[in-house]
């Protein structure tokens, strides 16, 4: 039987797995699906359409699912989608998507989200992050892989951060920030590129010499955005044969080509 604290109210249009642990005072409302192994700490309030996954750990006084603080929303059936195995810490705020983005709000898998961060709507998390307590992102924010968000910092609507990139505390995000990159203040300024985080990841030190390379070329070498980027296109010739470090470079193309806000440099 599904475990659910005698004083919560599960409502019955909600989709619960028969492993799933409801605590005490918790309300779960319509169109709220959620999957095996998944406890919701006492006093969590989830609304609908939500879909949670297997084995996450939402602590106590969690809001989830809630409707998107955008003017512009007229009760459209927008959604939060999260993945497995995330851990989601006290009094956090997950809202639904807009009709104006992709209509949903996601978080993927293997995340570690610390107490009161805030995902606004149409946010999109990839998995393995870490977001430090009271981190706010703000609507239509993308946030790669491996990402690490310091505690107090505020990413600006619309921003990317990409895979493997770290926030450091109290920063403010109002522009891209490319993979890899290591990032603090405000102004925002770039120092350095996430090397500890590579190596505990089981980067080869050729992968991170490559990284180290395009770091000093957007950041070092004093050249224009689009003289960097033909630089690190011209990577891709020197490293034909590993297909890791070409990942890598293409990552990093793929990002710088797809800014809108324009990269912190």
């Amino acid at each position: 039987m599904t475990r659910i604290h005698p004083t919560a109210l599960v409502d019955a249009k909600a989709e619960l797995d028969e492993s799933v642990a409801v605590g005490a005072y918790a309300l779960i409302g319509a169109g709220v699906t959620i999957g095996p192994g998944t406890e919701v700490g006492a006093h969590c309030v989830i609304e609908g359409p939500t879909v949670i996954g297997r084995d996450n750990r939402i602590y106590a006084h969690a809001v989830l699912g809630g409707a998107p603080q955008d003017m512009k929303y007229r009760g459209e059936p927008t959604a939060l989608h999260i993945g497995d195995r995330n851990t989601i810490r006290e009094f956090c705020t997950f809202n639904r998507g807009t009709v104006q983005d992709v209509g949903v709000t996601r978080l993927g898998d293997d995340n570690w989200v610390m107490a009161y961060v805030h995902l606004a709507h149409d946010v999109q998390v990839g998995s393995h992050t870490i977001l430090a307590n009271n981190a706010t992102l703000a609507g239509h924010v993308h946030v790669g892989d491996w990402v690490i968000v310091g505690g107090l910092t505020g990413i600006h609507q619309f921003c990317h951060v990409g895979a493997h990139a770290m926030t450091g505390f109290q920063s403010h995000v109002s522009q891209d920030v490319p993979p890899f990159m290591m990032v603090s203040g405000n102004p925002l300024g770039v120092h350095g590129f996430n090397v500890e985080g590579l190596r505990r990841r089981g980067f080869s030190r050729e992968r991170i010499a490559q990284i180290k390379q395009m770091h000093r070329l957007l950041y070092r070498d004093g050249l224009t955005l689009e003289q960097a980027r033909q630089r690190i296109e011209a990577l891709l010739q020197g490293d034909a044969g590993d297909p890791q470090g070409q990942g890598d470079v293409r990552l990093v193309l793929n990002f710088l080509g797809s800014s809108t806000r324009g990269i912190a440099r």
